[in-house]
């Protein structure tokens, strides 16, 4: 397809070698981050993106608790709004000035964790926005959802956003997502086209995500005129930060891998690849070498490169971005 091809040669050049790869990422001085989370005490974290204030609610006594499974989704991460910022500039990022991503698109995120703020920033500007995570983080992301409400004055995604944390006034017009046919929302009024689903990387069947997709153009709602050959995935994966030990690497690409191969099931070849986006904050080496190894044994992978990214998330910056394409 020609807007792939556009948006691949756009952003940087193929990992070729995965030692090679983490040895030159790995090399490079990298900025300290502590563990990366912007404020693990506080109950409530202030963020501006593109000139939209939003009010993030996060649980500290989670994160410190003896849950088994994990807590780290109970609060938010640096890389998140920096991540989310640059995901919804229009104006820049080659996603959408490609038109690999449209206000029609389908979005699955993996390991939303409690803020939503991937969601609510990317979801005014395409048709469907999934967020998935443990149960244990539903009741945060949809109180954070609830607190704060698509606003009529932003802009989509200028390019003037900070991201930093600091409040500032919201500008411009919010770009409106298509009219259709979506399901009701598990995220309530407020955000129509964004649903919470619960999804265990190693127990529960990615294939299920299927049938949170709205039919966003109406098609097929009928039973006298059904669509012979539905859309049965999503445009772009995310992912944020939810790289951070050994034993998650193999469930993890498994489900990217299964997610991503949805758009498969259809015949016509009509839909674009579903395109993954993995950000993540330089850790461990032997970690992040891991991860990448078990991703190339089944999609080609592109560093992003900094021009793309930006001095935010760009080199030096003490993060990693990458695309995924599922292998033929």
């Amino acid at each position: 397809m020609e807007d792939l091809s556009t948006f691949l040669s756009s952003i940087g050049h193929e990992v070729e070698d995965a030692d090679e790869e983490s040895f030159l990422l790995f090399s490079q001085e990298i900025p300290s981050s502590n563990l990366g989370f912007v404020d693990s005490k506080a109950t409530t974290v202030d963020i501006t993106i593109h000139g939209q204030d939003y009010t993030i609610h996060q649980s500290p006594t989670l994160l410190s608790s003896s849950r088994a499974g994990g807590t780290t989704g109970a609060v938010l991460w640096k890389i998140t709004p920096l991540f989310a910022e640059w995901l919804s500039n229009t104006s820049t990022n080659p996603l959408w000035t490609s038109s690999h991503l449209t206000s029609n698109s389908t979005v699955v995120e993996l390991g939303c964790g409690i803020s939503g703020l991937t969601a609510l920033t990317l979801a005014p500007l395409v048709g469907h926005y999934l967020a998935t995570d443990q149960e244990y983080v539903a009741r945060l992301f949809r109180q954070n959802l609830e607190s704060n409400p698509p606003q009529q004055s932003q802009k989509p995604a200028s390019g003037s956003g900070s991201g930093s944390g600091s409040k500032g006034k919201s500008k411009g017009r919010r770009q409106q997502p298509p009219k259709g046919k979506p399901k009701e929302s598990s995220s309530g009024a407020l955000h129509p086209n964004i649903t919470f689903v619960s999804l265990d990387w190693e127990l529960d069947n990615p294939a299920r995500l299927r049938q949170e997709i709205p039919n966003l153009d109406g098609e097929g709602d009928n039973d006298s005129n059904p669509d012979p050959d539905p859309d049965t995935g999503f445009d772009l994966l995310l992912s944020c930060d939810c790289i951070y030990n050994e034993s998650l690497i193999a469930p993890f690409v498994r489900t990217c891998s299964e997610i991503a191969a949805l758009r498969r099931d259809t015949s016509s070849g009509r839909n674009k690849p579903t395109i993954c986006m993995i950000a993540q904050q330089q850790r461990s080496p032997d970690v992040f070498e891991a991860w990448l190894r078990e991703t190339m044994r089944v999609f080609r992978v592109w560093r992003v490169d900094s021009s793309v990214l930006g001095g935010k998330l760009g080199e030096g910056s003490g993060y990693l971005t990458h695309a995924l394409l599922l292998k033929d």
